[in-house]
């Protein structure tokens, strides 16, 4: 698995935690939404940075999870056909108001990676060797007009809706 942030790749300083540790007391550590929950009481005032896995279809708005504790969340894509994980970048970062890394994983592609962006993701792991490949090779998505906004990136007032463009 590659590891890509900032438009280059690097290394992945967290790691996933398995079901049957124990938080440790350094490092960084991503936990599933059940070690949340069994172990929150004893790491509110814990000194570490935390990650949280999200699996496809969790109910962000209504897992009553305090998300400005976690500097990492990971929200995973099963397949390329399974979009769940774009509408829950989206509530993380509109709703939940979540700043920290937001992490896309499972099967990424190239051709996803700009929306996936647009929708609030700023790091990727990926598995796809062509994927792999064609950002060795420096190649970018291209599009640039959308039907829908991006974070942030709402066109003038006064323009065709249909219109969008990007950094406008």
């Amino acid at each position: 698995m590659a590891f890509y942030k900032d438009s280059a790749f690097s290394t992945d300083s967290w790691r996933q935690l398995n079901e049957s540790e124990d938080i440790p007391q350094d490092g960084r550590v991503v936990l599933s939404l059940d070690q949340w929950q069994k172990h929150k009481a004893a790491q509110q005032t814990a000194n570490i940075p935390l990650g949280l896995f999200l699996a496809p279809g969790t109910l962000v708005n209504q897992i009553g999870v305090d998300f400005s504790r976690f500097s990492l969340i990971v929200l995973q894509f099963p397949k390329y056909t399974d979009g769940r994980a774009y509408s829950m970048a989206r509530q993380l970062r509109d709703d939940q108001h979540f700043t920290g890394e937001l992490r896309a994983t499972g099967d990424v592609l190239f051709d996803q990676l700009q929306l996936m962006a647009r929708s609030g993701f700023d790091a990727f792991e990926i598995t796809d060797a062509s994927t792999i490949k064609l950002l060795e090779e420096g190649r970018q998505a291209s599009m640039t007009h959308f039907y829908q906004p991006a974070l942030g990136r709402e066109i003038p007032a006064g323009t065709r809706p249909w219109a969008r463009r990007t950094g406008e």
